[in-house]
């Protein structure tokens, strides 16, 4: 019998178009910048766990960088934001999908401080 594979960074960065892993660090520093994080890896992402739940999720592709923020509210008037669905009553996932350095911007980095403050339990107030 053989053993499960346990996934890796290094697995989900495999294959995947230098510039887009680049831009894959670029959102984990825009995530890690919020402060302490727990990376779980998963077979299709890369999950970032905050000190109450995940919040964000992130990996590159051939197309740059898709992922997902749990937000307190659904944004869907940003090209950036590639579809919305409700998690709970008070959560929404907002998956993602960036393609250069400029998408990163200061909206961006917003929402991953909204998103960060939901892995503290914001939600729960």
């Amino acid at each position: 019998m053989t053993e499960p594979h346990v996934w890796t960074v290094d697995d989900h960065l495999r294959g995947a178009p230098p510039e887009h892993v680049e831009l894959y660090r670029a959102v984990v520093g825009l995530i890690e910048a919020c402060g302490p994080v727990e990376v779980v890896l998963h077979k299709t992402t890369i999950t970032f766990k905050g000190t109450r739940r995940g919040f964000a999720g992130a990996r590159p592709d051939k197309q740059g960088v898709v992922g997902f923020l749990d937000l307190m509210r659904p944004v869907d008037t940003d090209a950036r934001i590639t579809s919305v669905a409700p998690y709970t009553q008070r959560l929404f996932v907002n998956h993602f999908r960036v393609r250069s350095p400029a998408d990163l911007d200061d909206t961006f980095a917003e929402w991953v401080r909204e998103a960060y403050a939901v892995g503290g339990g914001a939600h729960l107030d």
